[in-house]
């Protein structure tokens, strides 16, 4: 009787374990989804800050108050930023520059489908005509909205890299409150594993930052290579742009492939050209997301490709492109915690490579 009382009991004891992990996991996706306007912009600046507090040490250690120190770091990060941004309004304006000769390739490609209709499928001009009307009325319909979607945007990540900023730099002047605070929430005992936490934590987002530099190279190289392939002009120059543009997503590859599919077009008068462009970048950031990345990044990491592949995905859910990139690290901390917690081996042996 007693044997059966004490089954019961530990059936009811993991079913509440069970319960409480469950509990525990919803409210922290809830928080994440729901919080997701503090939380990006939180969690890149603990990125920036993690990765600028030994220079930032640095130029304190040779006399200079923490305040100038955090201007000048932070500084630096700003002209990074700039150079990103001026990356992409060059490319911006050097399209800009291509448009009328775009334009008159434009008309004549029109020309050239209209009259293949005409003569191959027996598409009346004034049929054409028609279908393009209708088309041009869904179109304006659609200006608008994508417009205000686009400004939108725009401003968003304007207020992002601001907040951003201001972030870094208030966790950088108040990192030793902070610290101390995380001290608070552990036993004494405890102080020593906090301590090799923090300092695990900030070597991860270092080896991160690294496998980002060689992800970032490799990009390069292979654009570099598939559009050398294809013959479109100054490949190495248009790979490696659309390379570091792509550290914004979706925009940044948009814009970097507008150039040098204007040039392939003008070059060589055909369309298989900016086609072969379009294939280049699409497969490249395909081997970016899915092979490079986790390979790169996962492998510094100390992490293994499926569980990368998993809060790549899992990341993208809760915060689209940037929790793509965030998660990565997140998961490198979960497995610092897992790795000297006894209860959270199953976890660590999980994430290992």
């Amino acid at each position: 009787m007693e044997n059966s009382s004490s089954l019961v009991s530990l059936r009811n004891g993991k079913k509440n374990a069970v319960l409480e992990i469950l509990q525990f996991t919803v409210l922290i996706s809830f928080l994440l989804y729901f919080g997701r306007t503090l939380f990006i912009p939180l969690s890149f600046a603990m990125l920036i800050s993690f990765i600028l507090y030994p220079i930032c040490k640095w130029i304190e250690q040779k006399g200079i108050s923490r305040s100038v120190a955090i201007s000048i770091t932070i500084l630096f990060i700003s002209v990074l930023i700039g150079v990103i941004v001026s990356l992409l309004f060059n490319q911006l304006m050097a399209f800009l520059n291509e448009w009328q000769t775009l334009k008159i390739k434009l008309i004549e490609t029109n020309i050239q489908l209209s009259i293949f209709l005409t003569e191959r499928l027996g598409i009346s001009s004034e049929r054409q005509l028609e279908l393009v009307n209708n088309s041009m009325v869904k179109i304006d319909a659609q200006v608008l909205p994508v417009l205000q979607s686009t400004a939108y945007s725009i401003s968003e990540t304007i207020f992002f890299l601001i907040l951003i900023l201001v972030f870094s730099s208030l966790i950088l002047y108040y990192r030793k409150l902070l610290s101390n605070a995380i001290y608070q929430l552990f036993p004494t005992s405890k102080k020593a594993t906090v301590h090799e936490v923090l300092l695990g934590t900030i070597h991860a987002y270092y080896s991160f930052m690294k496998g980002m530099i060689l992800v970032y190279l490799i990009v390069g190289i292979l654009n570099s290579i598939g559009l050398a392939i294809i013959g479109v002009p100054h490949p190495v120059l248009f790979g490696f742009i659309a390379s570091i543009l792509t550290f914004i997503p979706y925009v940044g590859i948009m814009i970097a492939s507008l150039l040098p599919i204007a040039v392939s077009w003008v070059e060589f008068n055909s369309i298989w050209y900016p086609l072969g462009v379009v294939l280049v970048f699409t497969i490249v950031q395909f081997l970016e997301a899915y092979v490079i990345f986790p390979l790169a990044v996962g492998g510094r990491l100390k992490i293994n490709t499926l569980a990368i592949m998993i809060m790549i995905v899992v990341g993208g859910i809760f915060w689209g492109a940037a929790g793509m990139i965030l998660f990565i690290p997140f998961i490198s901390i979960l497995k610092l915690i897992a790795d000297r917690t006894e209860s959270l081996k199953t976890l660590s042996i999980l994430l290992g490579s």
